[in-house]
C-alpha cells in the first residue's frame, strides 16, 4: 500500500527539514510551498533519499487549491502523515494578513485534509513559543471567536474582543498560534473515531532565515536566547525530530496536545 505524506512550507527551514525527515517514513511526499523555486529545488534535493518527492505549488489560504491538494494526495494513496509548518511571522505582513495565513489557512488546510483522515493518520500543525509567552492572561471572549475562524466576519470579531492591540502584527501572531493550539484541540476529537491524530508543536527561536528576519527586528528576541535554559537558539532538525516523532507510530498515544520546543525560554521566564 502506497502511503502518502504532505509538507506544508516545504521550501525552507523548518519545513524542508520536516520533508527531509519524512522521505524515509513515506512512500510519495507533495512538498507544498508558494514559492515555485524553493520547493522545487527541496524535490530536487530530497530526490532519490527514499520517497518518490512531488512539487505542489500552493497558497494555503485558497480553498481551491487545498482541495486540489487534498484530490492529489488522495489519488496516490491513504495520507499517513500532514507537517504543516507554512506561515508568516510578524514582521512579514499587518495583521490581517498574519491571522488568514497563520490561523485561517490552517483552518481550511485541516477541513480539506480531514475526510483522508483514516487509521494511522497523523498531522501536525505549527504554532509558535509566542502564544505560550506572548498572551499574558486568559481571554474567554477571544478563545470563542478563535473556536472558529472560519466563520464569516472572523476578524472583525476577534478586533471587537481584543481591542486594537490586535494591529500589532506581534500581537495578532500570538493569537493566531493560540487560535492553532485550539485547533490542535478540537481537530484530534474531530479525526480521533477513524484513528487518526492531531497536535501542535511551538517552537521557540530557531535558527532559520525567518527567524533571522524576527530577530533583527526584534533585538529582545536575543535576550530571550540568552535567559534560556539552553542558551542558545534551536536547529531546524531539532525541530524537526520532534516533528517526526509526533507523526510517528511511536507517538500512537499522543493527540490533541502542544508540545513546546523552546529551549527553556518559557522555564525561565516562569522561574524569573
Amino acid at each position: 500500500m502506497t502511503t502518502v505524506g504532505i509538507v506544508t512550507g516545504a521550501g525552507r527551514g523548518m519545513g524542508r527539514e520536516c520533508a527531509r525527515r519524512l522521505t524515509g517514513t513515506v512512500d510519495r511526499l507533495l512538498l507544498v510551498d508558494l514559492d515555485e523555486r524553493t520547493v522545487t529545488e527541496a524535490a530536487e534535493a530530497l530526490s532519490g533519499q527514499g520517497a518518490a518527492v512531488e512539487p505542489y505549488v500552493l497558497d494555503i489560504t485558497d480553498p481551491d487549491g487545498l482541495a486540489g491538494l487534498a484530490d492529489r494526495a488522495a489519488a496516490l494513496g491513504p495520507l499517513r502523515a500532514v507537517a504543516h509548518a507554512a506561515g508568516i511571522s510578524p514582521t512579514m505582513a499587518d495583521w490581517r494578513r498574519i491571522l488568514t495565513v497563520d490561523l485561517i489557512g490552517t483552518a481550511r488546510l485541516a477541513g480539506a485534509l480531514r475526510p483522508l483522515a483514516t487509521r494511522g493518520t497523523a498531522a501536525v500543525y505549527f504554532a509558535s513559543m509566542a502564544a505560550h509567552i506572548g498572551i499574558r492572561e486568559p481571554n474567554p471572549l477571544a478563545d470563542a471567536v478563535l473556536s472558529d475562524p472560519l466563520q464569516e466576519g472572523f476578524l472583525d470579531r476577534l478586533h471587537e474582543a481584543l481591542g486594537p492591540s490586535v494591529e500589532d502584527p506581534g500581537v495578532a501572531y500570538s493569537w493566531a498560534k493560540r487560535g492553532v493550539h485550539l485547533l490542535a484541540r478540537r481537530e484530534a476529537t474531530r479525526v480521533g473515531p477513524a484513528g487518526a491524530r492531531v497536535c501542535s508543536v511551538s517552537p521557540g527561536v530557531v535558527a532559520t532565515p525567518q527567524g533571522r528576519q524576527e530577530a533583527a527586528a526584534h533585538p529582545s528576541m536575543k535576550a530571550l536566547v540568552d535567559r534560556s535554559a539552553l542558551g542558545r537558539e534551536g536547529r531546524p532538525e531539532e525541530l524537526a525530530s520532534v516533528v517526526a516523532f509526533l507523526l510517528s507510530d511511536e507517538a500512537s498515544f499522543l493527540t490533541g496536545v502542544d508540545v513546546l520546543v523552546d529551549g527553556g525560554v518559557s522555564a525561565a521566564l516562569a522561574s524569573a
